[in-house]
């Protein structure tokens, strides 16, 4: 199916994107440790920098598990209930979490159009930079939830991202 190939390409591409910032956060607060340590000045940009690279990571990931089934959920239970039982509770949380992806692409929209014209301390970036990764999770989450809603009409399995 052709949503379920640009999902793995994207998953892929958000995971190699996480990596990334997480390899970032670690050489901006190593900076700032070693501006603090060895040079007696820490840089001021540094923890507000790291603090905003931490919010993408964690919501890409999180968006990325979600299509990855990395989540956690109630699986445990479900295996006792019988396949045609299981497959529509299935769907309900598939449509639940799509939901709750809607809401966060909907809240960064509002909560980041309303801090749109301050700037981030020491950054020179406008706060709707920190929203900008609940809208783009959000919208993943969304994405993601379809895929896994026609998977499971289709009787079929969503392959992680990372096979």
């Amino acid at each position: 199916m052709m949503l379920t190939r640009c999902n793995a390409l994207l998953a892929r591409m958000c995971l190699m994107a996480a990596v990334a910032g997480l390899v970032l956060i670690v050489i901006v607060v190593a900076w700032q440790v070693f501006g603090r340590y060895v040079l007696g000045d820490s840089p001021t940009w540094t923890e507000s920098l790291a603090l905003v690279l931490i919010l993408y990571v964690t919501l890409i990931g999180a968006a990325v598990g979600v299509r990855d089934a990395g989540h956690l959920g109630m699986e445990s239970l479900l295996v006792l209930a019988p396949e045609r039982i299981r497959s529509k509770v299935e769907m309900v949380i598939h449509v639940l979490v799509g939901g709750f992806g809607a809401a966060m692409l909907y809240s960064a929209w509002v909560l980041g159009a309303s801090v749109a014209g301050y700037k981030i301390a020491n950054l020179d970036l406008s706060e709707a930079a920190r929203y900008v990764p609940l809208g783009l999770s959000g919208a993943l989450i969304v994405l993601f939830s379809v895929e896994h809603i026609i998977a499971l009409a289709r009787g079929q399995d969503v392959e992680p991202a990372w096979h």
